[in-house]
């Protein structure tokens, strides 16, 4: 059983979580959000169309502004999806070899706050 966010760190893809797993996770992971200014998310998908869904999901259950894509792969198969607030970019590439899930890093403004990573969440987590 998945009680917090520091058990998730551990694991190379998300693993699968009860309702009652998802929903603790979703109000500790709010809570330490709150503390970073800005974010980066990697999503690690089979397909482009799951790594852009998931990602989505995730700018739609934050409030989030949605962001551009700016470059993305035409192959098919496995790939990582990269978005970064403070850039304002979202590119997609192709990527074998790793796992499964959303990755979520928090950034503060300045030097006097340590980036923060949580994940990696269920690609279906923030549906």
């Amino acid at each position: 059983m998945i009680t917090s966010l520091k058990q998730l760190t551990h694991l190379r893809t998300a693993p699968h979580l009860s309702a009652n797993e998802r929903q603790e996770l979703t109000i500790k992971l709010c809570e330490e959000m709150r503390a970073s200014d800005w974010f980066t998310i990697g999503v690690m998908a089979d397909t482009k169309a799951l790594a852009l869904r998931s990602y989505r999901a995730l700018e739609l259950s934050q409030g989030w502004e949605i962001l551009p894509l700016v470059a993305s792969t035409e192959d098919i198969g496995p790939v990582y999806l990269k978005a970064n607030q403070k850039t304002g970019s979202l590119r997609i590439r192709t990527e074998h070899g790793l796992g499964s899930g959303i990755l979520i890093s928090g950034h503060g403004n300045d030097e006097s706050q340590p980036s923060t990573m949580w994940g990696p969440f269920p690609l279906d987590f923030f549906f």
